[in-house]
């Protein structure tokens, strides 16, 4: 992958960074970026330096490139630019979209799997890289088998549990109380009724004693 696959895919020409101006550039549009140095173009090892993205290219390439504000990346461009000498031998070109985010990562995709590694500007990371499996190959999975819990049954006949053995004294009922309490005073009426009978008949016999005597 180089810059004549770049061009195919739609990016504009290239422009050396350092006869650039703020004119030519895209001003509020979203692009994707890519930095190539000229003194590889036809080798064997790829030309392209760098591939990035922003939301408003002018600002980012003046303003971050060449300027040196930004992210540690950005800044990292520009000592390469500025103090490594890449100011006299690098282009710079983009491509004009509402995807740049996907479109670069397409592209980086696309490199690593070309040369096996980032272009030597991009901070190194990890690309999430989907990789098609023809259907031949797919093995089907077999579907988990799910197990439900269940809740024991409840027995319907359940034996109960021996309540314990407490002897309480019968109840009597309130009309035997009633009749108990009856016979009870007619019991006292009558012994009070025959305690004169019993005196006279002891006093007639104290009587026929001394009589006797």
């Amino acid at each position: 992958m180089n810059s004549k696959t770049l061009f195919e895919s739609g990016f504009s020409e290239c422009i050396p960074i350092k006869t650039l101006s703020f004119s030519v550039l895209p001003q509020d549009k979203s692009s994707v970026i890519v930095i190539i140095n000229k003194e590889l173009s036809g080798q064997p090892e790829s030309d392209i330096l760098y591939i990035g993205r922003a939301k408003r290219a002018a600002k980012k390439i003046m303003g971050g490139y060449l300027a040196g504000y930004g992210g540690k990346n950005t800044k990292k461009i520009n000592k390469m630019l500025f103090d490594e000498g890449y100011i006299e031998k690098t282009l710079i070109s983009w491509a004009l979209t509402d995807k740049s985010r996907l479109m670069q990562k397409e592209l980086l995709v696309k490199f690593k799997e070309a040369h096996g590694d980032l272009p030597s500007w991009n901070a190194k990371k990890k690309l999430a890289v989907k990789t098609k499996v023809s259907s031949v190959f797919k093995s089907k999975k077999t579907p988990a088998l799910k197990i439900t819990k269940v809740a024991p049954k409840k027995i319907a006949n359940a034996v109960p549990k021996p309540a314990s053995k407490i002897k309480v004294a019968p109840k009597k009922s309130a009309a035997k109380e009633e009749i108990t309490a009856k016979t009870d005073s007619a019991s006292k009426m009558e012994t009070v009724a025959e305690m004169p009978e019993k005196e006279k008949a002891k006093n007639e016999a104290t009587s026929a004693k001394q009589m006797t005597t």
